[in-house]
């Protein structure tokens, strides 16, 4: 069918009832590319229709070199979603009832993640999946207001997702930055290193709810003691800050940058566009933040090197409760992220439970250890790094005691990081703490765990992703606001779609790693769109960590006992 047979179409069925709609399901021939029209919407109340637009390589015209490795290919595929999703706010308009008029593509927030807005084949062809509101006065339809939608501004923006529409230079800065990231990423182990921000990032955000980066901010620069420089493909040589593995803590005063410098590494697992300040700020894929979440579930977690002996002899080496403590969810939230094989620990003592964190020597004088069933962290972090090579990266403030156990320490001086390692280490021989190391058993890693197959809502329709925080699966909420790893809404609706599928995996036998295993490999065999039944734009990359954060917050989740 062609644009013809669409106009056509429309025309028949103005001022019918809603329904009608239903018979512009279809594909149409344009001579920018081809229209999808994949599943429409039932009212004009109801989500938006599906539709696709699809853009021939011999039509589109960009060069091979954009896309000829992944990294390259996945900015080129952002940068495009980015122009598409700019455009299609620019037409979309408020018409009639309901979400008539809208029209919507999912492009890239802060950060460049794979996602299934955009998509491009090894041609050079786009498909650019997308959403739009059909016009409808009350439920009657607004023919003329749709063919202006469909026939006018849809062809639009098709042809300017074509190479000689495009910024050229904006569109080769998003490819580049990614292929640098990726690239620096890829090397972190070769160069000794965790992570590593490159001098000249912005660091700071406009605002708590604004992610763009502040105005005005001062730009980083690593001190010489600590600066690593390194060839990127594109950008050449860079120089930053390199944060070796050990204990590094970041201290300083109020409002000089610490929990700055951690939020920047705690998101330098995903690349980032063009502008952001933060293109070369690069963390471990495996690193996890880790705070207190007081009312978390737990389920059959093993938080004993950090909490034995309960009163009541209360089971702490398959740990369940439905309102967990600051102290036990910390516990939690670190023997998850060790099960899965993080890393990197990053833990800001401003979200942490300070009972959890130290117990320094005056209240170990006052309770004796035999009544106290928390070890702190400060009296394990050591051990981690040591038999397991698990790295932290924390935040300290008030806690002087663990400059004892620090291998790194970096002062924040007006977003100006210092190295007072030897400081540190010469204000530990004049003040020494004196503080007692608690003797504890040996730091056991968890086995990854077992779930019952009747864990699982008994629903047919899939769980749904209410906002970035919160996934909606029957009857049960998974609050997912504590997650702080997860940027997009658009990230946490792949991570419900996925949710049915790793239940599944469970179901039949496989424990939360092999199930993790098996989804990770299906989205990178058969990309994010094997999610959905639908061709569907609204949906990111995600991590094996975020999607157990997930289910390991499922209320209704039962552990199988060993």
């Amino acid at each position: 069918m062609d644009a013809k047979t669409l106009s056509a179409k429309l025309k028949r069925i103005g001022g019918q009832g809603y329904g009608a709609y239903k018979e512009l399901k279809g594909v149409y021939q344009f001579s920018e590319g081809t229209l999808f029209i994949d599943k429409v919407q039932s009212d004009p109340f109801a989500p938006p229709s599906l539709l696709r637009l699809k853009i021939p390589g011999d039509l589109a015209q960009i060069p091979s070199h954009f896309y000829n490795n992944p990294s390259r290919k996945v900015g080129l595929e952002n940068y495009l979603a980015y122009k598409a999703s700019q455009l299609a706010q620019k037409f979309s308009r408020k018409i009639g009832t309901g979400k008539g008029g809208l029209i919507k593509v999912h492009g890239p927030g802060q950060e460049i993640l794979p996602r299934t807005a955009l998509e491009l084949d090894d041609n050079g062809g786009i498909e650019l999946r997308f959403f739009v509101g059909l016009p409808a006065a009350g439920r009657r339809i607004l023919a003329k207001e749709a063919q202006k939608i469909l026939l006018d501004y849809l062809p639009k923006l098709a042809k300017a997702l074509c190479y000689p529409e495009l910024d050229h230079t904006f569109l080769k800065a998003f490819v580049e930055i990614n292929e640098d990231a990726d690239f620096l990423r890829d090397r972190l182990k070769a160069l000794g290193l965790i992570a590593f921000v490159a001098d000249g990032s912005i660091l700071p955000r406009a605002s708590g709810i604004d992610p763009k980066p502040a105005k005005n901010a001062v730009p980083f620069k690593a001190p010489d003691s600590l600066a690593v420089e390194i060839d990127l493909p594109n950008r050449g040589r860079v120089r930053g800050l390199g944060i070796r593995p050990g204990v590094t803590l970041i201290a300083g005063g109020g409002f000089h940058g610490k929990s700055t410098l951690l939020r920047a590494l705690e998101l330098g697992i995903y690349n980032h566009i063009p502008g952001d300040g933060r293109e070369l700020v690069v963390t471990s894929p495996l690193a996890v933040k880790i705070r207190a979440e007081d009312g978390r579930k737990i389920t059959g977690v093993d938080i004993s090197p950090f909490i034995n002996n309960l009163p009541l002899g209360l089971d702490t080496k398959s740990f369940t409760t439905d309102c967990a403590s600051g102290s036990t969810s910390q516990a939690a939230n670190i023997m998850e992220a060790l099960e899965l094989f993080a890393d990197v620990l990053l833990i800001d003592e401003d979200t942490s439970a300070t009972n959890f964190m130290i117990r320094d020597l005056r209240m170990q004088m006052l309770v004796s250890k035999e009544k106290e069933p928390i070890t702190p962290f400060l009296d394990r972090v050591r051990e981690l790094y040591e038999i397991f090579g698990v790295s932290s990266i924390l935040v300290i403030g008030g806690c002087g005691d663990y400059l004892d156990v620090a291998d790194t320490v970096i002062v924040m001086d007006n977003y100006l990081p210092k190295d007072a390692t030897i400081e540190a280490r010469n204000i530990i021989q004049k003040y020494p703490s004196n503080r007692l190391k608690e003797d504890v058993p040996p730091f056991k890693k968890p086995n990854s765990r077992y779930f019952l197959p009747e864990s699982f809502p008994k629903v047919s329709k899939s769980p749904k992703a209410k906002s970035r925080d919160t996934v909606l699966w029957g009857k049960e909420v998974i609050d997912l606001s504590a997650v702080e790893q997860i940027v997009s809404v658009d990230q946490t609706r792949a991570i419900s779609l996925a949710l049915p599928l790793l239940a599944e995996q469970i179901k039949q036998g496989k424990n939360l790693l092999e199930g993790l295993n098996f989804i990770e490999m299906t989205v990178k065999t058969k990309g994010l769109k094997c999610l959905s039944g639908m061709p569907r734009g609204d949906l990111a990359f995600f991590r094996p960590m975020e999607l157990a954060a997930a289910l390991n917050r499922l209320r209704s989740l039962r552990v199988k006992d060993a």
